[in-house]
């Protein structure tokens, strides 16, 4: 089959925000005198919106709903200040969207991070790429929730056969099936190869203009 769109993840896929989104819940356990952690371990904090990295980062002991809402709360600030500091598109990415741009591939991101951190980093990293990106508004359409995928489809005029997914998470993966789209996983991101086939993917690359090849 001729794949004519594809929905990109955002996080650990596209760019590296790893450092990013550390130093800013840091910056929030740092004020509250609470034990910060290191990158490796934010790397499986990622995924599941910020809200739930929250969660993940505050100590057992201190993670009442009220302290959760109000850590998310300052985190988002923090973030909001420093969200392309040290985010970086992973080496191969500009190339592979040029590459894609050439063959009138659709290009989408769908991302669990907030709609308004989602749009500010693809429009400041990715100006000349994604007029469609979409993160999470609303707790119900968080990944693998496939409604927003479908929407993008539609949007398309494409069906959901005709649309890669690409991701490097099981949350992504298992998107990319509700959504009958071909779920393709990266190695780069913050998830192992095992990871991703054991949630779904038919295919794992470890570089990104490998997906020249599937498309």
């Amino acid at each position: 089959m001729k794949y004519k769109g594809i929905i990109f993840d955002l996080d650990g896929t596209l760019v590296n925000s790893l450092e990013d989104i550390s130093d800013a819940m840091n910056n929030v356990l740092t004020s509250l005198n609470y034990p910060i952690h290191t990158y490796d371990a934010y790397q499986y904090f990622i995924g599941s919106g910020l809200r739930n990295l929250v969660s993940k980062a505050l100590p057992s002991s201190n993670n009442s709903e009220e302290q959760i809402e109000t850590c998310f709360e300052t985190m988002i600030n923090e973030y909001r200040e420093i969200c392309t500091l040290k985010t970086k598109p992973y080496n191969g990415i500009i190339e592979l969207l040029d590459n894609l741009v050439s063959q009138n591939i659709k290009l989408a991101v769908f991302s669990n991070k907030a709609d308004e951190l989602t749009k500010k980093i693809a429009a400041e990293i990715f100006p000349d790429y994604f007029n469609n990106a979409i993160g999470l508004s609303t707790e119900v359409l968080k990944k693998p929730n496939p409604f927003e995928a479908v929407e993008i489809s539609k949007n398309w005029n494409l069906k959901p056969e005709e649309i890669i997914f690409v991701g490097d998470s099981d949350i992504d993966m298992k998107t990319a099936t509700n959504a009958n789209m071909f779920p393709v996983g990266v190695s780069w991101g913050y998830r192992t190869k095992d990871e991703l086939i054991a949630s779904g993917a038919k295919l794992v690359i470890n570089n990104p203009l490998e997906l020249i090849e599937i498309v």
